[in-house]
C-alpha cells in the first residue's frame, strides 16, 4: 500500500512548497523508493490552460497532454517521476466531476455537500494517482496558504485521509516562514506558531515543520518552535536561502529528513548519500569555470515564473557545459519600439520562447533577424519557431508582410495557419495540440547530430502550424525542414544552412530537461553560444 505525505504552507505564499516537495521526493527516491507527486490547486479553473501567464506563471504540459501547474515541472526535474493528468487536481475539476455525476443520477435522492461528496472526490483522486503510478510514496502538495477559504475542502480531505488510511501511512509536513527582523536583530517564531495553530484548528497536526529562513536557526529557536507547535525538535527542519535550488535535497538530507520520514512509515531502505547529485549537479552549478549571457526575448518577462522551465533548462545546459548562464530578460515590446541593437549587443545567444497573441510579436521578429544576420546562436520554441518562419518569409523569401493567421487573418502570405480541424473548435480549454508527439528527424541535419536518433518524442502546446504550401520556396532559400510529424506531415524542426546554430522547434523541449540530463537542444545551444563567445575574444 502506498504511503502519503501531505505538504501544506503557512504565513505567506511563494515560500517554495513545490521545490520542497520535489526535494523530499528526491531524497526518498535516492533511498530506493518509487515516488510520485501531486499538486492540489484551489482555483475554480479546470486547469491553468486558459490563464494568462501573469496570473499563474507557465503552464507545464505533461507527456499525456495535461495542462498543469508549474510545480509539476519541479517534480519532474528533481525526480524520475513522470507526471500525468492524475498529478494535478483543481477545485474546478473536482466540482465539475461531482456535478456531472449528480446530473447523471449517481447521487439520486441525496443532498450533495462539501462534506462528504467533495472531500470524498478529492480523496478518490489522490488514491487514483497512487494506483496509476504504483508509487511507494505519494507526495501531495496543497496549493495556497493555510487559512485561505479556497483550500479548506482540500485540507478537510487531508485531515480525513489519516483516519481512512491509518496513522503510520500518512505524514503531515507544514512549510512555514521564520522571519528575521533586521531592526530588532531577532528571528521571530510567532508567525509559525499562528500558522500551526490555524492548521490544528482544522484538525491537522503536523509531524514535521520545514522552516524557510534567511538566517540559521539556533538550537534554542528550534526548541521554542518544537515546544509551542508540538513537533519534535529533530523534526523542525531548517530551509535556508541557497544559491541554487538544487542544493535543497542536500540541505534536507543533512538534517536526516529522509530518516524521520522513513521512521514514521516504519520503512527500512537502502542508504544513500546523494554524492552523485552533489558532484554532477550542485558542485557544477556553484563552481562554473566559464560565464555566458543568453538573451530571452519574451512577452511575459516581468514575471519570473512565466518562463520557469526555460530558465531552468538554460541553467541545465550551463551545468553540462561547466558555465554559469546569465539570463538577460528582454521584453519584446522594447525591441519593437527601439530596435534590437542596444538590447542584444554583447549576448552570446538569443532564445525566443512561446506565447499567444499579437502583442510584442514584431519585436520577436526583429530579434530573430538580428541573430540570423549576425550569426548569433538562436533557439526558437513554439511561437519562437513561428516568428522565425515569418522573419525568413519577409526578409529572405521576399514575401512582404507575411504573417500568421493568428495575428493577421487576412494576410496575403499565411506562412503560419490553423489546421482544418482547429477551425471547428469553439471551446478554448484543452483543445490545442497537447502532449508528446513523434518527430522524425532527417539525416544530415544539425537536429540529428543534437539528438543522436531519428525518432524523438517531445511535448506540444499550440494551435497554429507551418503552412506546407510555402515549404519548397523556403527550402530553395536555404531553410531546412529537418523534423516532421509523420502522421500529418507537419513541420516540427527548422534549421538554417550556413549558420553556427539557428534552430527552431514547434514543441517545448524545456518540459523534459533535468539538471543531470539537460534537454539536447539546450545543451548544444549553450555549447554553440560558448563557441560564439570565444570566437569574438
Amino acid at each position: 500500500m502506498s504511503k502519503y505525505i501531505f505538504i501544506t504552507g503557512g504565513v505567506i505564499s511563494s515560500l517554495g512548497k513545490g521545490i520542497a516537495s520535489a526535494s523530499i521526493g528526491k531524497i526518498l527516491e535516492s533511498r530506493g523508493l518509487k515516488v510520485t507527486l501531486m499538486k492540489l490547486d484551489p482555483y475554480i479553473n479546470v486547469d491553468p490552460g486558459t490563464m494568462n501567464p501573469y496570473q499563474h506563471g507557465e503552464v507545464y504540459v505533461t507527456e499525456d497532454g495535461a495542462e498543469t501547474d508549474l510545480d509539476l515541472g519541479h517534480y519532474e526535474r528533481f525526480t524520475n517521476a513522470q507526471t500525468s493528468k492524475y498529478n494535478n487536481i483543481t477545485t474546478g475539476q473536482i466540482y465539475n466531476w461531482v456535478i456531472t455525476k449528480e446530473r447523471h443520477g449517481d447521487y439520486l435522492g441525496k443532498t450533495i455537500q462539501v462534506i462528504p461528496h467533495i472531500t470524498d472526490a478529492i480523496k478518490e483522486k489522490i488514491k487514483k494517482c497512487a494506483e496509476v503510478s504504483k508509487a511507494d510514496i505519494v507526495i501531495v502538495e496543497i496549493g495556497g496558504t493555510v487559512g485561505d477559504i479556497e483550500s479548506l475542502p482540500f485540507l478537510e480531505a487531508t485531515r480525513q485521509f489519516r483516519l481512512d488510511m491509518g496513522y503510520d501511512n500518512v505524514l503531515y509536513i507544514h512549510l512555514t516562514l521564520v522571519p528575521y527582523i533586521k531592526a530588532a536583530g531577532e528571528i521571530k517564531t510567532k508567525p509559525t506558531q499562528h500558522s500551526v495553530g490555524t492548521l490544528r484548528e482544522i484538525g491537522i497536526i503536523p509531524d514535521v515543520l520545514v522552516c524557510r529562513t534567511e538566517k540559521p536557526l539556533s538550537d534554542s529557536v528550534k526548541e521554542k518552535i518544537s515546544l509551542f507547535c508540538n513537533v519534535r525538535t529533530e523534526a523542525v527542519i531548517e530551509s535556508p536561502d541557497v544559491d541554487s535550488i538544487y542544493q535543497i535535497p542536500l540541505v534536507f538530507k543533512k538534517q536526516i529528513l529522509d530518516e524521520i520520514i522513513l521512521s514514521h512509515f516504519k520503512l527500512i531502505c537502502k542508504f544513500s548519500d546523494l554524492k552523485e547529485w552533489e558532484r554532477n549537479v550542485v558542485s557544477k552549478a556553484l563552481n562554473p569555470k566559464k560565464g555566458i549571457t543568453i538573451a530571452v526575448v519574451g512577452k511575459y518577462i516581468e514575471l519570473q515564473d512565466a518562463y520557469k522551465s526555460i530558465y531552468e533548462s538554460l541553467i541545465h545546459g550551463g551545468i553540462y557545459n561547466d558555465a554559469k548562464v546569465e539570463i538577460k530578460k528582454i521584453d519584446s515590446e522594447d525591441i519593437q519600439k527601439k530596435g534590437p541593437e542596444e538590447f542584444l549587443k554583447g549576448v552570446s545567444g538569443v532564445l525566443v520562447p512561446g506565447g499567444f497573441g499579437y502583442r510584442g510579436i514584431e519585436g520577436k521578429i526583429k530579434a530573430i533577424q538580428f541573430a540570423r544576420e549576425n550569426n548569433i546562436p538562436f533557439l526558437g520554441l513554439c511561437l519562437g519557431m513561428q516568428c522565425a518562419v515569418i522573419e525568413f518569409a519577409r526578409h529572405v523569401c521576399g514575401l512582404k508582410n507575411a504573417n500568421s493567421t493568428e495575428f493577421d487573418p487576412k494576410t496575403k502570405y499565411p506562412v503560419i495557419s490553423l489546421l482544418a480541424e482547429q477551425n471547428k473548435i469553439s471551446d478554448l480549454g484543452g483543445t490545442m495540440r497537447l502532449g508528446a508527439y513523434p518527430c522524425k528527424i532527417k539525416k544530415g541535419s544539425l537536429a540529428l547530430t543534437i539528438y543522436g536518433r531519428t525518432l524523438i518524442y517531445e511535448r506540444h502546446r499550440h494551435r497554429y502550424e507551418f503552412n506546407n504550401k510555402y515549404r519548397k520556396l523556403f527550402e530553395r532559400k536555404g531553410l531546412k525542414f529537418c523534423g516532421i510529424y509523420p502522421k500529418k506531415n507537419l513541420v516540427e524542426i527548422i534549421e538554417l544552412k550556413n549558420h553556427p546554430y539557428f534552430i527552431a522547434v514547434q514543441f517545448h523541449p524545456e518540459f523534459k530537461s533535468k539538471p543531470d540530463k539537460p534537454a539536447p537542444l539546450f545543451r548544444e545551444f549553450i555549447k554553440a553560444a560558448l563557441e560564439f563567445q570565444n570566437s569574438g575574444e
